[in-house]
């Protein structure tokens, strides 16, 4: 804190002197500077220059007397509260003493001074300058602290407005994407289910009064499931992606374009005055989905199935236009894939059926009304079995007992082959162990049909589990499948045949000769068995000689000529596969087949299709011949 001053002014150096000596280093009270003044021109420049706690005036001083002093000193801001203390040497001039009162004056002393009063008195004002001083120092810092508590407190303030403002859109931005997850798809950003049946229903309503058509497009992918199943989800969810933005790009800004889920997909158009643009739109989504999509460093190649439903023609409500639609859709990837369906009444009756079909296979699934019978392939040297094929027989409560060529090929219309083909593994793995238990005298391979359908990466492990859940070696069981669902994806066909190769299961190419596949592919499989196909052994009015061989078939063995035959006992032994040839009927055929060569056979010349217990009393020693 700085030492007050205290200002003495005296035209008289000798009293100046006396005065300022006094007053300088008093033995007791505070410290104080004295500084002094031999004018009242010069007092008033130390007061311009310095803060005093009290200043001791002259009165009598030639020029500028102590009271013009005084007025000027009290005039002046800076300076009108300083105390002062006028000293005279006029004793009971009290005119002098109020004048200087009227001043200003705080006190009015007379010479000769008495020093310990003087010191006194300016002890007084001295302490009192110390205390405002203080005040002052307080008063500062109280005003910086409050300076800085307003900082602080807008510090604060920003900062919790801040907090706020972060959290309003932080919450907003969780409102929007909420909003998002609502309505739209998290992978594609397309619309979903939701978003599409409101939008679809407010259209409705427009169309309605304004009395125009809409269309719906239902698309999906073609085997869409396979390219997740072999190259992963990454690539899968990649191309649903690309196939979004083409969606997007083929139609209008005011169209709607949703995602149902999966590799299903929507397009609203709306205001379209006839057919015929809705055709253009559609081909144009098929063409582009047509093109293959470059996923990464991953080529696919897949196409878009498309069903299309019309207001009001095929429905007045959303639930009905998207019912008719994906009806509409399943019909066009049954034709052709990649190809458009828009979509008719009969459809519907074609869905009923298909509906009742799959509740009927479902039925028949947790009901046991499937069955296997089995059909022995015979050693054409030895006449012994050498397996036996197992056949699906469903005991249906209307049919009453149907074969699988009555069937079948509906399941695989309806996506019904994979459920039906475990049931027929795990039912053949468990006929063996009932087999093997029972000590029947025979130990033979059983065929299972393999539809293309159950060729996915899970298909060994499925085997795997019948065969461990009945306890019966990878050898009694075999796997057939056509000759044409082979050459169909030779190199997803492939890639399942090797691991069930190596897990110790035969495999047969069935209906062999009719697919025309190649020897190069063939080499390519890891295969045991041929089967020919049936047709090149069918029964014909009329003698046929194969020229080449000199061999002289049976009259009305084969239709047309057995070179065919003999080419493909050819390429059996080139790649050393065995050959059975199916469908034989008569003895005249089995003889010209063991004439070709051929290894086995099996037909209803030996036996027809039969339940288990009618095989094993079939296949006792003393009957086979």
């Amino acid at each position: 804190m700085p030492i007050p001053k205290v200002l003495v002014v005296n035209d008289d150096k000798a009293t100046l002197l006396a005065l300022s000596s006094l007053l300088t280093d008093p033995p007791d009270g505070p410290k104080y500077e004295v500084i002094t003044a031999q004018s009242g021109e010069e007092a008033l420049r130390k007061v311009l220059k310095y803060t005093f706690a009290v200043i001791l005036l002259d009165v009598s001083m030639p020029g500028m007397d102590g009271f013009e002093t005084a007025e000027a000193i009290h005039s002046h801001p800076r300076s009108a509260s300083i105390p002062i203390i006028f000293i005279t040497a006029f004793y009971g001039d009290e005119l002098n003493r109020l004048k200087g009162y009227q001043k200003g004056a705080a006190d009015y002393l007379f010479a000769p001074v008495i020093p310990k009063v003087v010191q006194a008195k300016v002890a007084v004002f001295v302490e009192l300058s110390q205390k405002n001083l203080e005040l002052e120092r307080k008063t500062l810092e109280l005003e910086a602290l409050n300076r800085d508590l307003r900082v602080q407190r807008m510090q604060d303030l920003e900062r919790v407005n801040a907090a706020l403002e972060t959290e309003i859109v932080e919450r907003r931005q969780a409102e929007h994407r909420a909003t998002e997850l609502a309505t739209r798809d998290a992978l594609t950003g397309l619309f979903n289910r939701r978003s599409l049946l409101e939008r679809l229903e407010h259209a409705i309503t427009q169309a309605a009064r304004r009395k125009e058509g809409l269309a719906l497009m239902f698309l999906d992918l073609d085997r869409f499931k396979d390219i997740n199943d072999t190259l992963g989800h990454e690539v899968g969810d990649g191309l649903l992606k690309q196939v979004a933005e083409h969606l997007n790009a083929a139609v209008r800004e005011s169209d709607m374009v949703a995602r149902l889920g999966g590799d299903e997909f929507v397009v609203l158009l709306e205001g379209f005055p006839d057919t015929g643009d809705v055709v253009k739109v559609a081909k144009k989504i098929v063409k582009a989905n047509a093109e293959p999509h470059m996923i990464g460093e991953q080529l696919v190649k897949t196409s878009a199935s498309i069903g299309i439903s019309l207001y009001p023609q095929d429905g007045t409500t959303a639930e009905a236009l998207l019912k008719n639609a994906d009806v509409a859709m399943y019909h066009a990837k049954q034709q052709e894939r990649g190809s458009i369906q828009f979509f008719h009444e009969e459809l519907n009756a074609y869905q009923r059926q298909r509906n009742q079909f799959e509740g009927e296979v479902q039925h028949a699934l947790e009901n046991d009304e499937f069955e296997l019978y089995f059909q022995p392939k015979i050693d054409m040297e030895s006449s012994q079995p050498t397996g036996v094929e197992a056949l699906l027989y469903w005991h249906h409560p209307r049919l009453g007992l149907i074969g699988p060529s009555e069937f079948l090929s509906r399941a695989t219309q309806c996506g019904q082959t994979i459920r039906i083909g475990e049931w027929v593994i795990f039912a053949a793995c468990a006929q063996a162990q009932r087999w093997r238990d029972a000590d029947v005298p025979f130990e033979l391979p059983i065929a299972v049909n393999v539809d293309i359908s159950q060729f996915q990466p899970d298909l060994f492990k499925t085997i795997s589990s019948a065969l461990d859940k009945h306890g019966v070696r990878s050898s009694c069981l075999q796997l057939e499948v056509t000759e044409s669902m082979v050459i169909r994806d030779v190199k997803k066909v492939a890639a399942v045949f090797q691991e069930v190769s190596e897990g110790g299961i035969g495999i047969a190419i069935d209906g062999f000769g009719a697919g025309f596949s190649s020897l190069a592919v063939l080499k390519t499989l890891p295969i045991s068995i041929l089967k020919i196909d049936p047709c090149f052994v069918r029964d014909h009015d009329k003698e046929i000689c194969d020229k080449a061989s000199g061999i002289v078939a049976p009259e009305n063995a084969f239709p047309g000529d057995t070179s065919v035959i003999s080419a493909l006992l050819c390429m059996a032994r080139a790649l050393n596969l065995r050959v059975v040839a199916e469908g034989v009927e008569t003895e005249r055929q089995l003889d010209a087949l063991k004439a070709l060569g051929c290894n086995e056979y099996q037909g209803t010349l030996f036996s027809e299709p039969l339940q288990a217990d009618e095989l094993v009393r079939r296949l006792q020693p003393e009957t086979v011949s």
